[in-house]
């Protein structure tokens, strides 16, 4: 499952402060990652308040408004709105007077408290599935996640080099999962059934199969040969686990996909289909609006209309579109 969300020209930055300093975060990203490198921070979401530390990594899941400031509880210098549009709390524009450089921004470019920070405005369907399953806010303390992948962010947002965006999309993706992971070992209980079915050698085995390749013509008793089980047993055992039939699960998951694939409007309606296990397009059409009550196509085009250019004022990067796909 999470091999599946790619970052796209993620939005990263270094925000460098000096007391006194908070910023409001009112981006509405679907998902943020913050990491302290040095000092100390303090993140607030509604009435809860964590401490984040150096090597300490939180998971933001949007898109409700957030705080982020220095441990003397300071009033906000700065909003950050959509398209990371950066304002005074009286809405004067400040992109201009904040911006030290490529990916650095804060009221101090030498000051004490620096903040890793990558966001992605959106992280489609299956991102969807996988970071729903995360509370609100996740506070990883240092040594929960490797150190080093932090390390490597840090030195990447500072340079200029050739392929940068890329790079920096990557690192971005396997902290996001090393994240995710470090929460999951701690918190089996929580997870929902197409997670949690991993504790089911057979049920498991299914599900990666649907996932890894969801273009087969999967069935029932071709999944039980797989997991070496029933048709019987496979059949009871995955509906106990997942809360469906497989050949349902399946089903969900491809449309799942399907919604991610339709963002790139360079891939035709029949590849998508040939690519998630649909004989035709007109065979994946039907599918789609059965379950969503709209066509590809109709959906396709709500995806245009939602994508809107940065306006000015946004934080002076070359790079600020952010999508998971």
């Amino acid at each position: 499952m999470l091999d599946h969300p790619r970052a796209h020209d993620v939005f990263t930055v270094r925000v460098v402060m000096r007391a006194p300093w908070a910023v409001a975060v009112r981006d509405r990203a679907a998902l943020t990652l913050a990491m302290v490198t040095s000092g100390q921070s303090v993140l607030r979401h509604g009435a809860d308040e964590w401490t984040i530390r150096p090597g300490d990594v939180v998971l933001v899941r949007g898109p409700d408004p957030y705080l982020v400031g220095d441990l003397q509880g300071s009033e906000p210098i700065a909003v950050i709105g959509p398209d990371q549009r950066c304002t005074s709390p009286e809405g004067v524009e400040l992109h201009q007077t904040m911006t030290h450089g490529l990916r650095l921004w804060g009221n101090d470019p030498a000051g004490p408290d620096s903040v890793l920070i990558a966001s992605y405005a959106d992280v489609g369907e299956v991102g969807r599935l996988v970071s729903d399953v995360l509370p609100t806010v996740t506070h990883l303390p240092a040594g929960q996640v490797d150190p080093t992948l932090v390390d490597l962010l840090g030195r990447e947002v500072g340079s200029d080099a050739l392929g940068q965006g890329a790079v920096l999309d990557r690192l971005v993706d396997v902290l996001l999962i090393a994240a995710i992971r470090g929460w999951i070992t701690t918190h089996r209980s929580a997870l929902p059934g197409w997670l949690a079915g991993g504790d089911d050698p057979a049920v498991a085995t299914a599900l990666a199969a649907i996932h890894e390749h969801p273009e087969r013509a999967w069935s029932v008793a071709g999944l039980a040969r797989l997991a070496s089980v029933s048709r019987a047993t496979l059949a009871a055992r995955f509906r106990e686990q997942i809360g469906e039939p497989p050949i349902s699960y399946l089903t969900r998951w491809r449309l799942t996909l399907a919604r991610d694939l339709l963002a790139d409007r360079a891939l035709t309606l029949e590849t998508i289909a040939e690519r998630i296990g649909y004989g035709s397009a007109f065979a994946l059409s039907n599918a789609f609006r059965q379950h969503y009550g709209r066509s590809p196509t109709e959906h396709r085009r709500r995806l245009a209309v939602q994508r809107e250019p940065l306006q000015p004022g946004g934080v002076d990067l070359p790079a600020v579109r952010k999508s998971v796909r």
